[in-house]
């Protein structure tokens, strides 16, 4: 089975207001555009991380969209979580990472088979200036996220990837290590350049303007 590459990291908002202020203190940097999300009622700002220890990187910042209806399901990466939006009112927190597969089904069959439901392949797309992005993620019904978030949401793109697109962004992602994966899971995804430990659930390491920035989960 091949193995997963890091494809997001994932920091959590109160408003992408909120996520942009705190991106230009943290990491020196403005992010770039991103879009909505009409299936989970979220919007996001993007940026690429690229860089030669995890190619096609790119950070996320993402908010539940106060223009968007009541979605017809459990918002992805725990953002229905009355705890994690009472975390995140003052300061936006890095909650997780996403895994690019190219094998979604057969990873998500062997999570299952190792006693962990990661949820069942949502189709998804939206609209760029440079065109439309479209992808397949696997999300749980109840939307949350687990080992801490940890374990990672593993993603297949149909087409272009994001980072196509992205401007190198200043910021890269130099190291990424997870806490608490079960030996069998790592096994499974062989998530390409990441260490392990027993916590935190994510830390990570980025090269930015200001130097280096040390983001981790709670």
């Amino acid at each position: 089975m091949s193995s997963t590459e890091v494809d997001h990291l994932v920091v959590a908002a109160a408003s992408l207001e909120q996520g942009v202020a705190w991106c230009e203190v943290t990491l020196g940097i403005t992010p770039g555009p991103g879009g909505k999300h009409p299936l989970m009622g979220t919007h996001n700002r993007v940026f690429s991380i690229a860089s030669a220890e995890f190619p096609g990187a790119y950070f996320e910042i993402i908010a539940i969209d106060p223009d968007a209806p009541s979605p017809p399901r459990r918002r992805w990466f725990g953002l229905d979580d009355p705890e994690l939006q009472r975390r995140i009112a003052h300061s936006p927190r890095l909650v997780h990472v996403v895994a690019r597969s190219r094998m979604l089904e057969r990873h998500r069959g062997g999570l299952v088979h190792a006693g962990i439901d990661p949820g069942l392949p949502v189709a998804m797309s939206r609209d760029t200036l440079q065109g439309r992005l479209a992808w397949q993620v696997l999300v749980r019904d109840d939307g949350r996220l687990q080992l801490g978030g940890a374990l990672p949401t593993l993603i297949e793109w149909d087409g272009t990837h994001p980072t196509e697109h992205m401007a190198t962004s200043g910021v890269a992602l130099r190291e990424l290590q997870l806490g608490g994966l079960p030996p069998t899971v790592r096994q499974l995804l062989a998530l390409q350049g990441v260490g392990y430990a027993p916590e935190p659930a994510l830390r990570a390491v980025l090269s930015t303007p200001l130097g280096d920035v040390i983001l981790e989960t709670e």
